[in-house]
Protein backbone atom coordinates (compact mmCIF):
# COMPACT_ATOMS: atom_id res chain seq x y z
CA UNK A 1 0.00 0.00 0.00
CA UNK A 2 1.47 3.12 -0.66
CA UNK A 3 0.32 6.01 1.96
CA UNK A 4 1.24 9.88 1.57
CA UNK A 5 1.32 12.04 4.00
CA UNK A 6 1.10 16.39 3.31
CA UNK A 7 1.73 18.44 6.30
CA UNK A 8 1.87 22.25 7.21
CA UNK A 9 0.29 23.80 3.98
CA UNK A 10 0.23 27.25 6.34
CA UNK A 11 -2.48 28.59 3.37
CA UNK A 12 0.04 28.21 0.35
CA UNK A 13 -2.09 27.74 -2.64
CA UNK A 14 0.55 27.64 -5.10
CA UNK A 15 2.60 24.58 -3.06
CA UNK A 16 -0.15 23.51 -2.23
CA UNK A 17 -1.30 22.61 -6.07
CA UNK A 18 2.37 21.62 -7.46
CA UNK A 19 2.00 19.01 -4.58
CA UNK A 20 -1.33 18.01 -5.59
CA UNK A 21 0.28 17.56 -9.40
CA UNK A 22 2.92 15.63 -7.89
CA UNK A 23 0.13 13.16 -6.31
CA UNK A 24 -1.00 12.70 -9.42
CA UNK A 25 1.74 11.36 -10.43
CA UNK A 26 2.39 9.49 -7.39
CA UNK A 27 -0.58 7.89 -6.94
CA UNK A 28 -0.64 6.53 -3.46
CA UNK A 29 -3.61 4.61 -2.49
CA UNK A 30 -4.49 6.97 0.46
CA UNK A 31 -3.13 10.17 1.05
CA UNK A 32 -3.32 12.27 5.08
CA UNK A 33 -2.79 15.56 6.22
CA UNK A 34 -0.73 16.26 9.20
CA UNK A 35 -2.04 19.70 10.49
CA UNK A 36 -1.23 23.25 10.29
CA UNK A 37 -3.38 23.84 7.21
CA UNK A 38 -4.29 27.94 7.28
CA UNK A 39 -2.42 30.17 9.34
CA UNK A 40 0.48 31.90 7.82
CA UNK A 41 -0.69 32.14 4.70
CA UNK A 42 -2.75 34.01 1.78
CA UNK A 43 -5.39 31.47 0.89
CA UNK A 44 -6.39 29.87 4.18
CA UNK A 45 -10.10 29.12 3.42
CA UNK A 46 -9.40 28.06 0.32
CA UNK A 47 -6.87 25.40 1.89
CA UNK A 48 -9.67 24.47 4.58
CA UNK A 49 -12.29 24.03 1.78
CA UNK A 50 -9.61 22.09 -0.41
CA UNK A 51 -8.56 19.27 2.02
CA UNK A 52 -12.46 19.05 3.36
CA UNK A 53 -13.39 18.84 -0.25
CA UNK A 54 -10.85 15.64 -0.64
CA UNK A 55 -11.46 14.26 2.01
CA UNK A 56 -8.41 13.51 3.55
CA UNK A 57 -7.69 12.38 6.74
CA UNK A 58 -5.65 14.08 9.08
CA UNK A 59 -4.78 15.87 12.46
CA UNK A 60 -4.97 18.73 14.44
CA UNK A 61 -1.66 21.07 14.37
CA UNK A 62 -0.76 23.82 16.41
CA UNK A 63 -1.81 26.66 14.39
CA UNK A 64 -5.09 24.84 13.99
CA UNK A 65 -5.34 24.68 17.43
CA UNK A 66 -4.29 28.72 18.12
CA UNK A 67 -6.68 29.83 15.25
CA UNK A 68 -10.00 27.67 17.47
CA UNK A 69 -8.66 27.70 21.12
CA UNK A 70 -6.82 31.44 21.00
CA UNK A 71 -5.44 31.13 24.47
CA UNK A 72 -3.24 27.48 23.66
CA UNK A 73 -1.19 30.05 21.89
CA UNK A 74 -0.74 31.94 24.95
CA UNK A 75 -0.40 28.97 26.72
CA UNK A 76 2.98 27.31 25.06
CA UNK A 77 4.44 31.79 24.75
CA UNK A 78 4.11 31.38 28.63
CA UNK A 79 6.52 28.51 28.56
CA UNK A 80 8.83 29.93 25.70
CA UNK A 81 10.41 32.70 26.62
CA UNK A 82 11.59 32.86 22.99
CA UNK A 83 8.04 33.51 21.98
CA UNK A 84 7.31 36.57 23.71
CA UNK A 85 9.15 38.99 21.24
CA UNK A 86 6.96 37.18 18.35
CA UNK A 87 3.67 36.65 20.27
CA UNK A 88 1.92 40.28 19.42
CA UNK A 89 2.89 39.55 15.61
CA UNK A 90 1.42 35.83 15.52
CA UNK A 91 -1.77 37.18 17.52
CA UNK A 92 -2.41 39.67 14.91
CA UNK A 93 -1.77 37.34 12.08
CA UNK A 94 -3.78 34.87 13.94
CA UNK A 95 -6.86 37.00 13.75
CA UNK A 96 -6.97 38.00 10.42
CA UNK A 97 -6.74 33.95 9.49
CA UNK A 98 -9.90 33.50 11.79
CA UNK A 99 -12.13 35.89 10.47
CA UNK A 100 -11.19 35.18 6.77
CA UNK A 101 -12.31 31.14 7.75
CA UNK A 102 -15.26 32.04 10.32
CA UNK A 103 -17.20 29.60 12.46
CA UNK A 104 -17.98 26.57 11.07
CA UNK A 105 -14.25 26.08 9.47
CA UNK A 106 -12.86 26.88 12.61
CA UNK A 107 -15.77 24.38 13.96
CA UNK A 108 -14.32 21.61 11.41
CA UNK A 109 -10.75 21.96 12.75
CA UNK A 110 -11.10 21.72 16.23
CA UNK A 111 -12.99 18.47 15.50
CA UNK A 112 -9.72 17.08 14.01
CA UNK A 113 -7.83 14.31 15.65
CA UNK A 114 -4.55 14.11 17.46
CA UNK A 115 -3.47 11.12 15.42
CA UNK A 116 -4.53 8.43 12.92
CA UNK A 117 -3.19 5.23 12.39
CA UNK A 118 -2.98 2.95 9.70
CA UNK A 119 -2.21 -0.13 9.88
CA UNK A 120 1.44 0.12 11.45
CA UNK A 121 1.83 3.50 10.53
CA UNK A 122 0.48 6.29 13.60
CA UNK A 123 0.32 10.03 12.05
CA UNK A 124 0.38 13.05 14.84
CA UNK A 125 1.40 16.93 14.62
CA UNK A 126 4.46 17.45 16.40
CA UNK A 127 4.21 14.19 19.02
CA UNK A 128 1.87 11.97 20.82
CA UNK A 129 1.26 14.60 23.96
CA UNK A 130 1.56 17.71 22.59
CA UNK A 131 0.94 19.79 19.14
CA UNK A 132 3.22 22.00 20.31
CA UNK A 133 6.57 20.45 20.68
CA UNK A 134 8.56 17.98 18.80
CA UNK A 135 12.17 16.82 18.57
CA UNK A 136 14.36 17.70 15.51
CA UNK A 137 16.43 16.67 12.94
CA UNK A 138 19.07 16.34 15.41
CA UNK A 139 17.46 14.76 18.58
CA UNK A 140 19.49 11.74 19.15
CA UNK A 141 18.03 7.92 18.75
CA UNK A 142 17.00 7.91 22.10
CA UNK A 143 15.26 11.02 22.60
CA UNK A 144 13.13 10.09 19.29
CA UNK A 145 12.17 6.53 21.17
CA UNK A 146 11.47 8.21 24.04
CA UNK A 147 8.99 10.19 22.51
CA UNK A 148 7.41 8.12 19.71
CA UNK A 149 8.08 4.63 21.11
CA UNK A 150 4.52 4.77 23.18
CA UNK A 151 2.84 5.17 19.96
CA UNK A 152 3.66 1.46 19.66
CA UNK A 153 3.67 1.59 15.82
CA UNK A 154 6.38 0.58 13.34
CA UNK A 155 6.47 3.90 11.69
CA UNK A 156 5.99 7.11 13.63
CA UNK A 157 5.21 10.04 11.28
CA UNK A 158 4.96 13.77 12.09
CA UNK A 159 5.67 17.13 10.40
CA UNK A 160 5.32 20.50 12.63
CA UNK A 161 9.20 21.56 12.00
CA UNK A 162 9.23 22.09 8.55
CA UNK A 163 12.68 19.96 8.16
CA UNK A 164 11.72 16.50 6.66
CA UNK A 165 14.05 13.10 7.70
CA UNK A 166 13.70 9.53 7.74
CA UNK A 167 15.44 7.62 10.94
CA UNK A 168 15.61 4.28 11.54
CA UNK A 169 15.60 2.91 14.96
CA UNK A 170 15.92 -0.83 14.63
CA UNK A 171 11.71 -1.62 15.11
CA UNK A 172 11.16 1.87 14.91
CA UNK A 173 10.99 4.06 12.04
CA UNK A 174 10.83 8.02 12.88
CA UNK A 175 10.30 10.36 10.16
CA UNK A 176 9.00 13.92 9.52
CA UNK A 177 7.32 14.87 6.32
CA UNK A 178 8.74 18.43 5.96
CA UNK A 179 6.22 21.17 5.05
CA UNK A 180 4.12 22.32 2.35
CA UNK A 181 4.67 26.07 2.94
CA UNK A 182 7.75 27.83 4.82
CA UNK A 183 10.29 24.91 4.41
CA UNK A 184 13.06 25.65 7.42
CA UNK A 185 16.47 23.45 5.62
CA UNK A 186 17.28 26.13 3.28
CA UNK A 187 15.05 24.29 0.01
CA UNK A 188 12.79 26.48 -0.79
CA UNK A 189 10.56 23.43 -2.68
CA UNK A 190 7.33 21.84 -0.82
CA UNK A 191 7.46 18.38 0.88
CA UNK A 192 5.71 15.45 1.24
CA UNK A 193 5.87 11.94 2.50
CA UNK A 194 5.37 9.22 0.75
CA UNK A 195 5.21 5.21 2.02
CA UNK A 196 5.96 2.68 0.02
CA UNK A 197 4.50 -0.75 2.07
CA UNK A 198 6.01 1.57 5.09
CA UNK A 199 8.80 2.26 3.69
CA UNK A 200 9.26 6.35 3.96
CA UNK A 201 10.72 8.91 1.60
CA UNK A 202 10.83 12.66 1.30
CA UNK A 203 9.19 13.99 -1.77
CA UNK A 204 10.51 17.58 -2.99
CA UNK A 205 8.41 19.37 -5.01
CA UNK A 206 9.08 22.93 -7.02
CA UNK A 207 6.84 25.43 -7.32
CA UNK A 208 6.40 28.85 -8.47
CA UNK A 209 7.48 30.67 -5.25
CA UNK A 210 7.59 34.28 -6.90
CA UNK A 211 3.90 33.80 -8.05
CA UNK A 212 3.07 32.73 -3.92
CA UNK A 213 5.29 36.05 -2.76
CA UNK A 214 2.72 37.91 -5.19
CA UNK A 215 -0.22 36.35 -3.47
CA UNK A 216 0.67 37.29 -0.09
CA UNK A 217 1.47 40.90 -1.01
CA UNK A 218 -1.73 41.58 -2.49
CA UNK A 219 -3.49 39.18 0.33
CA UNK A 220 -4.31 41.78 3.25
CA UNK A 221 -2.80 39.08 5.72
CA UNK A 222 -1.02 41.44 8.87
CA UNK A 223 2.77 40.81 9.10
CA UNK A 224 2.66 38.85 5.00
CA UNK A 225 6.43 40.17 4.66
CA UNK A 226 7.46 38.34 7.71
CA UNK A 227 6.43 35.08 5.88
CA UNK A 228 7.11 36.36 2.47
CA UNK A 229 10.87 36.69 4.05
CA UNK A 230 10.89 32.89 5.42
CA UNK A 231 9.07 31.43 1.97
CA UNK A 232 12.18 33.29 0.12
CA UNK A 233 14.66 32.21 2.96
CA UNK A 234 13.41 28.58 3.36
CA UNK A 235 14.49 29.46 7.18
CA UNK A 236 13.25 30.93 10.00
CA UNK A 237 13.15 34.73 9.93
CA UNK A 238 12.49 36.92 12.18
CA UNK A 239 9.57 39.87 11.82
Amino acid sequence: MRIAIVSDIHGNLTAFEAVMADLRQTSPDLILHGGDLADSGANPAEIVDRIRGLGWPGVVGNTDEMLFNPESLREFAGQSPAMQPLLATIEDMAAATREALGEERLAWLRALPRTQVHGSITLVHASPDSCWRAPGPQASDQELESVYAPLEAAAAIYGHIHIPYVRNLGALTVANTGSVSLSYDGDRRAAYLLLDDSQPAIRRVAYDVDLELKALAHCGLPHAGWIAKTLNAARPQMP
